[in-house]
């Protein structure tokens, strides 16, 4: 009983690596350092912050729109014979 295995109907989509979480974390900590001392620090580093989050949206905006907009929906089939086998034994 040779079953024809189908092709997948949904795709799974990884993101790509991006240094963006780095960059709005390193903004993140000049922001911090920039409360504690000078305030120039603070404002550079929501500079950095900002330049990440549209680095980051901008990737993924370029990423989204390659995907498909529709997937087949397909149904499974489930297999008519039980996963497990009885036994004489089963109460």
């Amino acid at each position: 009983m040779s079953k024809e295995i189908p092709e997948p109907s949904e795709l799974i989509y990884a993101p790509s690596p991006s240094w963006a979480p780095l960059q709005i974390a390193a903004g993140l900590a000049l922001v911090l350092f920039g409360l504690y001392s000078l305030w120039a620090f603070s404002i550079v580093g929501a500079l950095v912050v900002l330049a990440g989050v549209r680095s980051w949206w901008k990737l993924s905006d370029a990423e989204v729109s390659h995907m498909r907009r529709e997937q087949v929906l397909d149904t499974a089939v489930i297999p008519a014979e039980p996963i497990r086998r009885a036994t004489g034994n089963d109460s």
